[in-house]
């Protein structure tokens, strides 16, 4: 090609970018292709210090963000992320809270108004692959930030016409059932039991990237938003299965300008040699 392979991959707060992602970012990065990370929002919404929550007495919105953007730039270089670029849209919080009722939660912005900033980005770094989330704010999450960042990034690309592969992340659901049958088999906690159709549905996924070279980097990252707990048994896991679990990162792809394979195991299938 005549430019520069490049993949954008777009999150909605600090910390989103490891598990789902941080392993593709790590391994393409490591393997030459420009890599940019669009952070949607600052992360107000997360806990404060001695995991004080959202309206409890001492959360500081502000402190919130100025600690987790901190901890987002050490994971992105754990990562080897080249370039960072954060859209600065303030967290709406989880589904219910009083956060969403925010004048300028991000949750609320005009797709319009925020997908043209980030189809300027789009232009600036004519990424040809990018990565979001599905339409339920991946596997079914539902967060009203990751949904309105599926919804920005779908009408982004399609307002700069740029990427050439848009894909969402995925968390099939075999292999989601199989990770939480063996951590209930080792005596680990998670705090949730997952229902039956929690994750992506099988037959959704196109896309399956090898990572296991990047487990631990991509769990390092992770741990760099160490403000934010939630994710601590992660690092319970026995190591195999952490290897089992999150060697493989899975993608449901949308759209493709180029000729793909129905099933694929590299982001850039189909752009290499053109």
């Amino acid at each position: 090609m005549d430019r520069q392979l490049t993949l954008m991959v777009v999150h909605a707060h600090p910390d989103d970018e490891c598990l789902s992602t941080g392993g593709v970012l790590a391994r393409y990065a490591d393997e030459g292709v420009r890599t940019v990370l669009v952070t949607c929002t600052n992360g107000e919404q997360g806990d404060g210090d001695g995991g004080v929550k959202p309206g409890e007495p001492g959360h500081d919105d502000a402190a919130v963000a100025r600690k987790r953007l901190a901890e987002l730039r050490e994971s992105v270089a754990l990562l080897g992320v080249e370039h960072l670029e954060l859209l600065g849209y303030r967290d709406s919080g989880m589904q219910g809270w009083e956060g969403n009722a925010h004048p300028d939660a991000f949750a609320k912005v005009p797709v319009d108004q925020a997908a043209a900033r980030l189809a300027a980005l789009m232009e600036r770094y004519r990424p040809q692959v990018v990565v979001t989330y599905d339409e339920t704010g991946g596997g079914g999450y539902g967060h009203p930030d990751h949904v309105q960042t599926h919804r920005v990034t779908v009408a982004a690309t399609e307002l700069s016409g740029i990427p050439a592969k848009l894909y969402y992340t995925a968390m099939p659901r075999s292999a989601m059932k199989q990770m939480f049958d063996l951590m209930r088999e080792q005596g680990i906690d998670v705090g949730f039991t997952p229902s039956d159709d929690f994750g992506t549905p099988d037959e959704r996924v196109t896309t399956l990237v090898e990572v296991s070279p990047y487990v631990e980097r991509k769990l390092k990252a992770l741990q760099a938003h160490e403000s934010q707990g939630d994710n601590i048994f992660l690092w319970q896991m026995p190591e195999e299965i952490r290897q089992a679990a999150f060697s493989h990162e899975a993608f449901e792809r949308v759209l493709s300008k180029v000729d793909t394979p129905a099933h694929e195991e590299d982001l850039f299938a189909g752009l290499r040699d053109n």
